[in-house]
C-alpha cells in the first residue's frame, strides 16, 4: 500500500498500546514496508535509503500512557524502562539501535501530543498510522493532526527534509487516476478535499471501526496523514460473549484491589483467565489492572469454572463451549526485585533507613499481560536468609553465640555491625535451636567480641539450655540464665573485616556451609544480573531527570530574558 503513496517521503507511526505494552508490537514491520533501517550508534552510518523512489522511516508512539501512571512526570520516569522493553521486542536487530524515535503520549490528557503534531507538520509527506485494533490510533489521529494549519506552505518549516517543496508531492496524477478510475484495484482510496478542519476518523471501542484507509491532507497538499485499518490483536474476544466484548478494553486507569492468593487458591478473572501459583507454599498479592471482575477462590473451583466442567453461580463472560479450549498460557517467574519499594518504613530514609541487603526477606514481582485488556501485577515475599554468606549448619556442641560491640561504627566496630546485620540472620535461620544474643553498648572504645559457648557431652544429652535475649543495651553476664558450659572461645572483631570474622567462626565451630542447588545458583546469578541492570536503569533515569531539569532551567531563563527585554 505504501508503494502507491503519492509522496517521496513517508513516515510510519507504529502505534502501541500502553495497556498491554509490548504485546501490540507488530514484528517484521520494517521488512514488510521496506523501511529505512533504524539509526545505529554509529553516527557515520548511512540511513537515507530510497526504495522505488520513496523513502520511509518509522517512529514508535506508545499511546494511552495515562493508563500507566496518573501524572505525566511519573510516565516520563518510565521511559528508560519502556525503551528497554521495546529494544527486547525488536529482537537481535534492536541491540545496536538508538531508539531515539520513541514517544509516550496520551491523547486523553494531552501529554506530548503537541510535540508529535509539530513533527508531523515539519516532516510533511505521507504519515501512516499503523497498529493493531483498539490501540487508540483514531483517537491519536484526531489529537495530532495539524488542524487549522493549512495557510501557507511547508517549505519554510520543512525540518530535515529541505527539498520538501520539489520532491514531497508528485503532482496531480494521484487525483487524476482516481477521477478517471485508472487503478480500480488499488488499496489506497482517494484523499479527502483539503480543509482546515476536516472530518476525523470515527473513535470507537469496537474493533474494525476503521474499515479502510482514511487520508486527510494538510499544508496545501504538501502533507497527508493516513489512518490504516487495525491489524488483528489475537483471538481472546472470540471466546467472549458478544455483549461483553467491549468490556475487554481498558478505557481509563484502573485502581486495583489488593487480592491475597493463599496456598491452594487461584485468581480468576471473569471466568476467562486463571492465575495459579506454581509453588504451594507461597502467598501472593495480586493487583489486577484490568476492566474485568476478579476474585480469589480455591484452585479446584477455579479450574472447574474456567473449563466449564460444572455449573457455578460466579458470573463469567466466556462463551459457552469454550471450556475445553482452555490451556496453559505459560509459566511466569517472579523476576523483579521490588524490596525497596515494598518494604515501607524499613527502607525509608525518614524512618529506619535500612539497606535492602540487610533485610531478612526479599520481595519479587512480575506483570502478566493480557493482550488487549491490561495486566495483573503479582507480588510475593520470599526469605533471602536461606542462601548466601553465613548460611551454615553449626554442630550440636555449639549452644550459644553472643556478640558485644558499640552502637556506632567508628573505632573499629564496623565489621562487628556487618556480621550482626548480614550473617547472623542466616546462621539463626539454619540453626533455630542455638541461642544467639547481641549486646550493644555506648562505649565506643570498648571491645568488639564474638563469644561461642560449647556444651559438654552430658549437656548435649540433657539439652538443658534456655533461650537468651536476642538483643540488649546493658552489659549482662553472657552466661546468665544458661546451663553451665564446658568452654568458651572469644573472637576479636575490632578493626577486622566481616568476611574474616565469619571465616574464623566457621573454622572454629567446624560448621557445614549450605550449598545452593543448580536451580538456586541460576536464580542467584539472574538476581545479580537484574541488580546490575537495575543500577544501569537508575543511572539512566537519573541522567534523564537531570537533563529535563536543565532544559527547564534554560527555558525559564530564556523566558525571563525575553520578558525583561
Amino acid at each position: 500500500m505504501i508503494n502507491e503513496s503519492p509522496y517521496s517521503y513517508n513516515h510510519i507511526y507504529h502505534v502501541l498500546d500502553a495497556a498491554d505494552f509490548p504485546l501490540s508490537f507488530v514484528p517484521q514491520l520494517q521488512r514488510r514496508f521496506d523501511l529505512m533501517p533504524q539509526r545505529s550508534h554509529n553516527r557515520r552510518a548511512k540511513i537515507r535509503v530510497f526504495h522505488q523512489r520513496r523513502r520511509a522511516e518509522i517512529s514508535f508512539i506508545i499511546t494511552r500512557s495515562d493508563l500507566l501512571a496518573p501524572q505525566k512526570a511519573q510516565v516520563d520516569a518510565l521511559m528508560p524502562y519502556l525503551v528497554r522493553v521495546l529494544r527486547d521486542a525488536l529482537g537481535p536487530s534492536g541491540k545496536d539501535v538508538r531508539l531515539g524515535n520513541v514517544r509516550c503520549v496520551s491523547a486523553k490528557r494531552g501529554w506530548w501530543t503537541k510535540q508529535v503534531k509539530d513533527e508531523i507538520w515539519d516532516r510533511g509527506g505521507g504519515g501512516w498510522m499503523v497498529g493493531k485494533v483498539n490501540v487508540g490510533k483514531s483517537n491519536l489521529f484526531e489529537s495530532v493532526f495539524p488542524k487549522g494549519a493549512q495557510e501557507g506552505s511547508l517549505t519554510a518549516s520543512s525540518g530535515s527534509h529541505g527539498k520538501l517543496e520539489s520532491t514531497a508531492y508528485r503532482g496531480s496524477a494521484d487525483q487524476e487516476r482516481w477521477s478517471h478510475g485508472a487503478e480500480e484495484r488499488s488499496l489506497l482510496p482517494p484523499s479527502q478535499p483539503l480543509q482546515q478542519f476536516p472530518t476525523m476518523p470515527t473513535v470507537s471501542h469496537l474493533p474494525g471501526t476503521t474499515a479502510s484507509p482514511i487520508r486527510v491532507p494538510f499544508g496545501n497538499g504538501n502533507g497527508e496523514l493516513i489512518d490504516l485499518p487495525g491489524l488483528s490483536r489475537g483471538s481472546l474476544e472470540d471466546h467472549v460473549l458478544e455483549h461483553h466484548r467491549s468490556d475487554l478494553v481498558m478505557r481509563e486507569r484502573v485502581k486495583p484491589e489488593q487480592l491475597v492468593v493463599k496456598p491452594g487458591q487461584s485468581l480468576l478473572i471473569s471466568g476467562l483467565v486463571r492465575i495459579t501459583p506454581s509453588k504451594s507454599d507461597t502467598t501472593i498479592l495480586a493487583y489486577p489492572f484490568v476492566p474485568l471482575a476478579s476474585h480469589v477462590t480455591s484452585t479446584d473451583k477455579a479450574i472447574a469454572i474456567n473449563t466449564q466442567t460444572q455449573p457455578s453461580g460466579v458470573p463469567t463472560i466466556a462463551r459457552p463451549g469454550v471450556g475445553p479450549k482452555m490451556a496453559l498460557a505459560g509459566l511466569f517467574r517472579l523476576q523483579w526485585d521490588v524490596t525497596k519499594q515494598r518494604a515501607g518504613p524499613l527502607t525509608s530514609a525518614a524512618a529506619a533507613g535500612l539497606s535492602t541487603k540487610v533485610l531478612p526477606f526479599v520481595v519479587f514481582s512480575t506483570d502478566i499481560l493480557i493482550e488487549g485488556c491490561g495486566w495483573v501485577e503479582l507480588v510475593a515475599q520470599l526469605y533471602s536468609v536461606r542462601l548466601g554468606r553465613g548460611a551454615a549448619i553449626l554442630p550440636r556442641d555449639v549452644k550459644r553465640i553472643h556478640l558485644d560491640f558499640a552502637f556506632k561504627l567508628n573505632d573499629g566496630h564496623f565489621g562487628a555491625r556487618k556480621v550482626w546485620r548480614n550473617y547472623l540472620p542466616r546462621l539463626k535461620y539454619h540453626n533455630p535451636a542455638i541461642s544467639m544474643s547481641v549486646n550493644r553498648t555506648q562505649n565506643q572504645t570498648g571491645p568488639a567480641t564474638l563469644t561461642v559457648f560449647f556444651a559438654s557431652p552430658s549437656d548435649l544429652a540433657s539439652n538443658t539450655s534456655s533461650p537468651a535475649p536476642s538483643s540488649s543495651t546493658t552489659q549482662d553476664t553472657p552466661t546468665s540464665g544458661h546451663a553451665p558450659f564446658e568452654r568458651t572461645v572469644t573472637i576479636e572483631m575490632k578493626h577486622r573485616h566481616e568476611s574474616e570474622i565469619l571465616s574464623e567462626l566457621l573454622n572454629l565451630t567446624k560448621a557445614s556451609p549450605v550449598e545452593p542447588s543448580r536451580e538456586e545458583e541460576a536464580e542467584l546469578e539472574k538476581l545479580a544480573e537484574e541488580e546490575r541492570q537495575g543500577g544501569l536503569d537508575r543511572a539512566r533515569n537519573a541522567a534523564y531527570t537531570e537533563q529535563k531539569r536543565q532544559e527547564k532551567a534554560l527555558l525559564d531563563q530564556a523566558r525571563g530574558a525575553v520578558g525583561a527585554s
